[in-house]
């Protein structure tokens, strides 16, 4: 992981209100540019990244510092990777989970900012379920529940990004052609639920819109996007002490269209710390 020098740290101090994006840029050297445009039109306080695919030394530092933000990083080549960029000083940055050996996969980074502890998480998708890969992806939400357990008593705590499971039925376009899918299945839905019911976790933009229709993530083919066939994977989670704070979380779908976007959107939610 790349940790920012002491004299990069951000000056300005913790304003009252902070305002949190994530988002799956598939590709941060690719998308640097309209990162940028969108960091300036936006101007979040923090944004986690995840799927850079790059590693620390190839991460465009210098492109976002030029905003005044901060990046660290937790890289990997061609494939994951994550980072979270920061306005304001970032604090005990750790990369992987919390008292494991370090992860090959680079999918959680955490910081704490203003007090909040902040994580970058990107969820294996699990290709199919009779790979591998989706007991993998199982475990892997197992352990962020356990990641969870192993934090400071009482610290408020974001966990941002790419989860790879729609939550519900308002969260597809077509639940019933999702069943078997590794992002609705019951097992996955199950995991899921196993993660942020017990912990108290609140989906943020659930709290300003319990309507069906809302999506962050469109598929590159068919004329996923224009045909209005999305899935809502991307999501930021609080603490119940932090959601009770929460004034406003959205999905910016204008960040999905335009040349070579990313598949997702990316998601916001401010605080009134």
């Amino acid at each position: 992981m790349s940790l920012p020098a002491p004299d990069e740290w951000a000056s300005a101090p913790p304003r009252g209100e902070l305002k949190v994006a994530s988002w799956n840029v598939n590709s941060v050297r690719v998308r640097a540019e309209r990162i940028v445009e969108w960091l300036r039109t936006h101007s979040p306080d923090v944004l986690c990244l995840q799927e850079i695919k790059t590693l620390e030394a190839h991460f465009p530092y210098a492109a976002f510092h030029a905003l005044g933000y901060t990046a660290a990083v937790f890289g990997q080549k061609t494939y994951n990777g994550v980072a979270i960029l920061s306005r304001l000083p970032m604090t005990e940055l750790s990369p992987g989970f919390m008292g494991e050996p370090a992860d090959p996969e680079a999918r959680l980074l955490a910081a704490t900012i203003a007090g909040v502890r902040v994580h970058s998480v990107y969820v294996p998708n699990g290709q199919s379920l009779t790979s591998d890969r989706y007991a993998h992806k199982l475990r892997w939400l197992g352990r962020l529940g356990e990641h969870f357990d192993r934090r400071e008593r009482g610290q408020p705590l974001l966990f941002c990004g790419d989860f790879n499971v729609a939550p519900d039925e308002r969260d597809l376009y077509d639940p019933a052609a999702f069943g078997e899918d590794v992002v609705f299945h019951v097992d996955v839905r199950n995991a899921y639920a196993r993660l942020v019911g017990p912990r108290g976790l609140v989906d943020t933009f659930r709290l300003f819109h319990p309507e069906t229709g809302h999506f962050s993530w469109w598929d590159y083919r068919q004329l996923g996007f224009a045909k209005g066939r999305g899935l809502r994977i991307d999501l930021i989670l609080a603490t119940e002490d932090l959601a009770k704070c929460c004034t406003s979380a959205s999905i910016d779908r204008e960040a999905r269209k335009g040349t070579q976007p990313s598949d997702h959107a990316p998601v916001l939610a401010a605080f009134k710390l």
